[in-house]
């Protein structure tokens, strides 16, 4: 074990000294690498605040049961009872009177209102399911629309679908973009790892003719295009940060003409861990490929 230990020690070692020993070169790789996990990371941030802004407004989505007119309060109130049984959410009764009071406060309804013989409005329900899911809310609709009494459901979903369907393609043109920019930093580090095998080639194959092993070989490199990919990650969290950073301001001002208290957030922790491991995870793949081709190549045929 503590020669295991002493070799793992030894190649993570000599991957610092590698990116050390052309600090220029090294710079230009993480950044090209960070900029290659930016722009899917800034995707995810987007997305991830737009289902935040809209979860609010989702949250409110209210489907509005009107009540026939000639049901009586009685009826209304085992209809409540009814609701709140069987459906999970906020539920307001708005008494026909209160209506008719609202419709009255409303710019140019009050002579209208006051010349009307009796009162047109029904008794209403206000209900906010806590699943604002599509689907759900048009099920509920339907099922409130089929109760005794009801003589209207009303429920504008239209635009929750719509906006389902935008984040489902930012979803899809995220991972679109993230395998493309992964393709790119695995070719990144195929590239640089395969130069490094070429300036020391001749240790490689004396390495191999004294018996290293395959394993002993590919070891520094792995940990050097795991590395690559991991300083690459930090260089695109702060990227985003910064970004996210600069944004907070606008983006709250612009909540606030909508009166609206929303606030930009940034990659989470959960997230950043997830950079992270990708970011290794492919420094690491570009590494296993050269150093394969490398060494099917000097095998002997």
């Amino acid at each position: 074990m503590n020669a295991w230990l002493t070799q793992h020690l030894s190649a993570l070692q000599g991957a610092w000294q590698r990116l050390a020993a052309s600090p220029l070169n090294t710079v230009l790789s993480l950044l090209v690498i960070g900029i290659a996990l930016t722009l899917p990371a800034a995707g995810v941030v987007v997305l991830d605040n737009l289902r935040q802004a809209a979860a609010g407004v989702a949250s409110t989505q209210q489907i509005s049961v009107f009540l026939s007119p000639e049901a009586s309060r009685k009826e209304a109130t085992e209809m409540e009872s009814r609701l709140r049984q069987e459906v999970s959410g906020s539920i307001v009764f708005v008494p026909r009177e209160d209506a008719l009071k609202r419709l009255q406060g409303t710019a140019g309804m009050a002579e209208l209102v006051a010349s009307l013989p009796r009162n047109p409005l029904p008794d209403a329900f206000i209900v906010e399911p806590r699943n604002a899911a599509p689907e759900q809310l048009e099920a509920l609709a339907k099922t409130l629309s089929a109760w005794p009494k009801v003589a209207h459901v009303q429920l504008d979903s239209a635009w929750i679908k719509r906006f389902d369907a935008f984040l489902r393609l930012g979803r899809l043109a995220v991972l679109l973009l993230a395998a493309a920019f992964a393709a790119a930093l695995v070719a990144v580090t195929f590239n640089t790892i395969r130069l490094q095998i070429l300036a020391q080639a001749d240790e490689i194959e004396v390495a191999k003719l004294i018996g290293a092993t395959d394993g002993f070989i590919r070891r520094p490199y792995y940990y050097f295009g795991a590395l690559q990919g991991i300083l690459g990650g930090l260089i695109a969290m702060l990227l985003v940060t910064a970004a996210v950073a600069v944004l907070s301001g606008p983006v709250s001002q612009l909540a606030s003409l909508y009166a609206t208290a929303f606030r930009l957030h940034g990659l989470g922790l959960d997230h950043s861990l997830l950079l992270l491991g990708v970011g290794a995870l492919l420094g690491w793949l570009g590494a296993q490929l050269s150093v394969g081709l490398y060494l099917r190549q000097i095998e002997p045929k």
